[in-house]
């Protein structure tokens, strides 16, 4: 059997060899994505995970924290100590909503906006260090986003 032959049977035979995992593939991937974006964004004195709730607010403007930790796919436990950071940054405020007192309304402030400047360079500096195109990121991010879709819908029926 080629090794084709194997990648593409590994999944239905039930393999425990680790290069055989999707899931370790996508471990080992995401940790090397989240690795080569680390200088671009230590630049701009973020980490990644606040690299994203900025990425989300800068595209909504302000919203509720629930809406951010939705758009994160993150739980309310792990968005409020990110949103924390970012507000001791002077990055972000957040404030209570007027209409309802329940809810807490999160954007970014005038330092925040002047940090998005500088970062709209990082996608391209990231494509330009892994060496990938636009086409090629395209397909690949629209085979996690189906991906994700299905194992979000297998671990729901699980329940």
């Amino acid at each position: 059997m080629t090794n084709e032959e194997s990648a593409e049977t590994a999944g239905t035979e039930g393999s425990l060899l680790l290069d055989d995992q999707l899931c370790f593939a996508l471990y080992a991937a995401q940790r090397a994505v989240t690795a080569a974006y680390r200088p671009l964004l230590d630049d701009l004195g973020l980490t990644y995970p606040q690299y994203l709730v900025l990425l989300v607010l800068w595209e909504r403007g302000e919203t509720t924290v629930k809406g951010l930790a939705t758009a994160l796919r993150l739980d309310y436990g792990t968005v409020s100590p990110l949103l924390k950071r970012l507000e001791a940054a002077g990055l972000l405020r957040r404030e209570r909503s007027a209409r309802d007192e329940r809810s807490v309304l999160v954007a970014v402030t005038g330092r925040g906006e002047e940090l998005r400047e500088r970062a709209a360079r990082v996608p391209g500096a990231l494509l330009s260090a892994t060496g990938l195109g636009g086409p090629e990121v395209a397909r690949l991010r629209e085979e996690l986003w189906r991906l994700a879709e299905r194992a979000g819908a297998a671990a729901d029926e699980a329940r």
